[in-house]
């Protein structure tokens, strides 16, 4: 797969699953934007590896979670590339708890990073990829999306929604040429599961 001249945004693109992710299009030959909210740190130096690799990256802080900052991270890429190829919606948070002990706050935490982040994120990059015609994006759910877990009902909704929302964004884009899918990985051993 080559993937010269592509540009792609990966949210929560600093750590874990995004950062693998984030390397793997940079190595495909994407250029690429990580975005980040509170990992500064870890987002500057996977840029700079990226660059050592000999591939562009720059990194955007953004909280996805918010309309305004979704839309600031979609108009990096449309100002600086005019397009905008790749959305992988990755930003994820936990905040596991039995339903009698989950505090309202840890229910509307997971849900606005996870859910409503995604579609903050697919709700810019669609006007920029309609508009183009032509763009991927790719939804990071969780298989206990479809199963469900103990402990997790937040984030067990938050991942069944962004396989729904994705369901209908692809219906919606398809006659546009943007291709809408979402992954579901079981468990995978990161900083947020540790």
């Amino acid at each position: 797969m080559d993937l010269t001249n592509k540009v792609a945004i990966v949210t929560g693109g600093a750590t874990g699953i995004g950062r693998a992710i984030s390397l793997k299009l940079a190595q495909l030959g994407a250029t690429v934007i990580v975005n980040y909210n509170s990992s500064s740190q870890d987002a500057e130096s996977l840029v700079n590896e990226i660059k050592l690799l000999g591939k562009e990256a720059y990194c955007v802080q953004a909280n996805v979670a918010k309309f305004e900052d979704a839309e600031k991270l979609i108009n990096f890429a449309q100002e600086k590339f005019n397009r905008l190829d790749i959305l992988v919606n990755n930003a994820g948070v936990t905040a596991d708890t039995l339903i009698l002990r989950m505090k309202e706050e840890e229910f509307d935490k997971v849900i606005n990073v996870n859910l409503k982040g995604t579609w903050n994120c697919c709700k810019h990059a669609a006007k920029v990829m309609t508009k183009q015609r032509e763009g991927k994006i790719v939804n990071i759910a969780s298989v206990v999306g479809l199963i469900g877990n103990v402990g997790q009902t937040n984030y067990a909704a938050s991942k069944a929604g962004i396989i729904g929302l994705t369901k209908s964004l692809a219906r919606e884009l398809a006659k546009r040429n943007v291709n809408c899918n979402a992954v579901a990985p079981g468990f995978i051993e990161t900083k947020m599961t540790e």
